[in-house]
């Protein structure tokens, strides 16, 4: 393939000289170690459940590719129609999560999963990067003061998610959508008087949730006394120590079969005993330098809406990561998450795919304000 010149005006060359490709090779390198650990961890999984061996490593690649096309698809896109997309995901996908209470799979005492067209979806992990970005703008368009009543649309929208959120229920992702939402109205100037009631906020809402959702107050009373049903935090906790330093080397684990989440929430642990203690730091670094990188690429940006945008889905990529890496290391409670772009899973793969996608356009180098 030819070298795209700076003067190539093609959509491919204006793209390639605006996009940060230092963001994009760090986010290929982690699709890279994502299709490495699930090829070493889902054949133990596919056995257990009678599928061949490369089961889940075939249906990982097959849900790969149409993200990694979506994208680069919206690493094109202006502003303004990463705006338009996110107001459209979230109009296809609030009712989904409204209906999911009521008409999902009910898995392990929660019902998160839609079943539509023989593809399994959860609604709440496209809702999470959609309202990221329309909070963005709607707290824009309330520090700009133009009469549109946008602090209230945005406080509805958040209690609405809330509501179906709770309705699953998922205690977890209720509080990162929360966490997302009062840091974007932080940075927008949050009043002062808000800002320091959040702290009783949160823990009259952790109060809450531990008295009315046993199941939450099950594993915070797990985390805490560390007895009851701990097998997966006390198996990854062993892969670690097995690992050492340097790792048993790809597809030399032995922890992992004992583990039934290895493929998926607790990847990291298959990480930690493979590839070792610089292996899992590499991991570490990369998703570090993502968060930096975009934070770095904010500086001298005047727009509110692409700082708050931006700012949000940084958030949110740093938040699932850290809950990740907490639950798998036994420093926070256990909580259901994916690892992004590593762990094995179709929503959460094509979510983080259309979060990144959005991340990649809003920090493209951009001449003149029309498209914002």
């Amino acid at each position: 393939m030819p070298a795209l010149a700076r003067t190539d005006q093609t959509i491919i060359g204006r793209w390639w000289w605006t996009v940060d490709r230092w963001t994009l090779g760090a986010i290929v390198i982690l699709i890279g170690i994502g299709i490495l650990l699930i090829q070493a961890a889902t054949p133990a999984v596919a056995v257990k459940h009678g599928l061949s061996n490369f089961y889940f490593v075939e249906r990982h690649l097959v849900m790969l590719v149409p993200a990694l096309l979506m994208m680069l698809a919206i690493s094109l896109f202006s502003p303004r129609h990463v705006r338009s997309l996110a107001i459209g995901g979230l109009l296809l996908f609030l009712p989904l999560l409204a209906a999911t209470p009521f008409f999902g799979v009910e898995i392990k005492g929660a019902t998160r999963w839609l079943s539509l067209l023989g593809l399994s979806i959860q609604p709440s992990e496209f809702i999470k990067p959609f309202f990221a970005v329309i909070a963005a703008w709607l707290f824009a368009r309330q520090c700009s003061r133009l009469g549109f009543p946008a602090l209230g649309l945005n406080m509805t929208l958040y209690a609405l998610i809330l509501l179906g959120l709770l309705a699953q229920p998922d205690i977890g992702m209720t509080m990162l959508v929360s966490l997302i939402w009062f840091a974007q109205f932080f940075l927008a100037g949050m009043p002062l008087i808000f800002a320091a009631a959040l702290p009783v906020l949160g823990i009259a809402g952790l109060f809450c949730a531990y008295t009315f959702f046993p199941h939450f107050a099950s594993r915070f009373d797990r985390f805490i006394s560390h007895s009851g049903d701990t097998y997966q935090t006390d198996k990854a906790l062993e892969a670690f120590t097995h690992g050492g330093l340097f790792g048993t080397g790809p597809g030399a684990g032995t922890v992992k079969m004992a583990l039934p989440d290895a493929h998926a929430d607790f990847i990291f642990a298959v990480a930690g005993e493979e590839l070792g203690l610089i292996g899992t730091l590499v991991i570490v670094l990369l998703f570090s330098f993502i968060i930096l990188r975009g934070l770095w690429k904010l500086r001298g940006e005047n727009n509110l809406f692409i700082l708050l945008a931006v700012s949000g889905l940084l958030i949110e990529f740093g938040l699932q990561t850290a809950i990740n890496f907490g639950s798998t290391l036994h420093l926070i409670p256990t909580k259901g998450m994916t690892l992004p772009f590593i762990s094995y899973g179709g929503s959460s793969l094509w979510a983080i795919a259309i979060q990144m996608g959005m991340l990649l356009a809003f920090t493209r180098k951009r001449y003149g304000l029309m498209d914002i």
